[in-house]
């Protein structure tokens, strides 16, 4: 039966009293002089965060702002981020940090969803915003820039002037650890995002069973994500697992190219360079494929962790084959906060998502809902306790989502003999072929072994006869060629013969979410209008 549970942790719940932001502050009052953040403008740190956050919390309780009321937060990375987020939660607020890459309508939107009383805002995303405000019929009090690039009006004040004027807080709101702590949007393949609520109690769970128990994050680590802070992965790689274990953490505002990437690792920024360093797929085919990779003997990487979609085994073993570090895949979520599945940096398992994260459960259920064998694909539900709370204000989804103490996670898996899970893409993504399922993902990461392919992506399409047939989308490296007829043969050579793609059409670059992923829904959908 597909159901495993790890064994119990040793880790001991938060008190009934729990206000994450507290937590943290406390837990680092012993070395304020260690540099908590470093970004592009200089390094913050332990004791300086300290300062910040309780102002920046007397400043919003200062304007009005009341307990579990919210306040948006669209930055960039920065130093300036976790103060804000932390200043927020230890107030007693509720900080809905949203996606800087995103349009005035779905700012809008979620102004008004999240009825946010103030914004906390970096300069160059002002006036996204500005077009927002003027686009939503909710009024918000206050907005505060970081970092300003322009004069400001009356209703706007500038970040740096808000902390100063106010003292901090020394008490921090008593809240409890099942209380609303702050809100993630579900980047959504589909629809408007859904806000998942998160307590003050998860982050604690997630840094403790997955950043300090399975990845062994120690104060001594320099943390780097490609992933940014307003993820779910992002936020637990940069905020809440290295400030956990009192470590320093790079922060980069620009977007993760390989060359923005590659200056972080070779210290170009702080002058240090990242011990740990947090990617996705996407940025590791792109980062291998670069003319300017850096050996292993310029970087001081010990740890590298993936997420956000699964990584295909050739890019890890090519990874592996120039740095000499292995990536450690696992998988997570919005709604569960981090990674509940995952491989460990002892015991890689190249193909697979790994073992369940000692505290979480994991199940997979057929179509009737209930358990299948192994080797037998099914859904992945889990249970653990970082879970988030519900969907603000979207009971249906809510219901669907969250199952009593499971979570489901909408992820087609298949456990293996040796207690892995091996991924087999999204559940609305699966294929049927002549009635055999197909995972699009395998047939990428067949795909993508063919030394001329970059990067691809596979869906279903209707032949002439109402038949589902495969089809890939192909992007080739700079300067390589490789025919349609040359790809087909070269995934019959490796799969069963059903799976190889039927149609390969080759395009310059793929479709993708803000975290990389793929978004196969709008090929299906250009598809459909050819």
């Amino acid at each position: 039966m597909s159901t495993h549970q790890s064994a119990p942790p040793d880790v001991a719940p938060p008190p009934e009293h729990f206000n994450f932001a507290q937590f943290l502050l406390e837990r680092n009052a012993g070395h304020g002089d260690r540099p908590a953040f470093i970004d592009d403008t200089g390094k913050l740190t332990y004791g300086e965060l300290a300062q910040r956050v309780q102002s920046m919390a007397t400043g919003l309780r200062g304007l009005g702002i009341r307990r579990e009321e919210r306040v948006l937060l669209l930055m960039q990375d920065c130093n300036d981020w976790p103060v804000c987020f932390l200043g927020a939660m230890y107030a007693g607020l509720v900080p809905v940090a949203v996606n800087t890459l995103l349009t005035p309508d779905d700012y809008a939107y979620m102004l008004e969803h999240s009825r946010a009383q103030a914004v906390l805002v970096s300069g160059p995303l002002l006036p996204t915003l500005t077009a927002a405000l003027i686009k939503s019929d909710h009024e918000v009090g206050k907005v505060i820039v970081s970092q300003p690039v322009a004069p400001l009006h009356p209703a706007e004040v500038e970040l740096e002037a808000f902390i100063h004027a106010n003292s901090p807080m020394l008490k921090a709101a008593p809240t409890k650890g099942d209380d609303p702590g702050f809100w993630l949007y579900s980047s959504g393949s589909t629809g408007r995002p859904k806000g998942a609520v998160h307590s003050h109690a998860n982050p604690y769970w997630s840094s403790l069973l997955y950043g300090q128990n399975t990845l062994k994050l120690s104060q001594q680590d320099v943390c780097f994500s490609a992933a940014k802070l307003f993820f779910a992965y992002g936020l637990g790689n940069a905020l809440t697992f290295p400030m956990t274990v009192g470590a320093c953490t790079i922060l980069m505002a620009e977007r993760p190219t390989p060359d923005a990437t590659f200056k972080r690792l070779l210290g170009g920024v702080g002058g240090v360079k990242p011990s740990v360093f947090f990617g996705a797929p996407t940025g590791f085919a792109g980062m291998l494929a670069h003319p300017n990779l850096p050996s292993k003997e310029q970087v001081a990487i010990r740890l590298v962790s993936s997420a956000g979609e699964a990584l295909p085994a050739e890019l890890g073993e090519r990874f592996f084959k120039h740095f000499g570090v292995h990536i450690v895949d696992g998988i997570g979520s919005t709604e569960m906060l981090h990674i509940y599945l995952s491989n460990h940096p002892t015991d890689v398992r190249y193909g697979t998502t790994g073992w369940p994260v000692a505290g979480y459960e994991v199940e997979l259920r057929g179509d009737d809902g209930q358990p299948v064998a192994d080797g037998e694909p099914g859904d992945l539900y889990t249970k653990g306790p970082s879970a988030a709370l519900m969907y603000w204000g979207n009971r249906e989804k809510s219901r669907e989502t969250f199952q009593g103490g499971w979570t489901k996670s909408g992820d087609k898996y298949i456990r293996n003999p040796d207690g892995t899970y091996t991924y087999g893409g999204r559940s609305d993504d699966m294929l049927k072929v002549s009635g055999i399922y197909v995972s699009p993902f395998e047939v990428e990461a067949t795909l993508i072994q063919h030394p001329a392919v970059l990067e691809a992506a596979v869906i279903g399409v209707i032949d002439k006869e109402g038949l589902t047939k495969t089809k890939a989308f192909v992007v080739l490296k700079s300067g390589a060629q490789a025919s349609e007829d040359t790809l087909k043969a070269f995934v019959k050579d490796k799969l069963a013969p059903y799976k190889y793609p039927r149609v390969i059409e080759f395009v310059t670059e793929l479709p993708k979410t803000a975290t990389g992923k793929i978004q196969r829904f709008k090929l299906r959908a250009q598809e459909a209008q050819a």
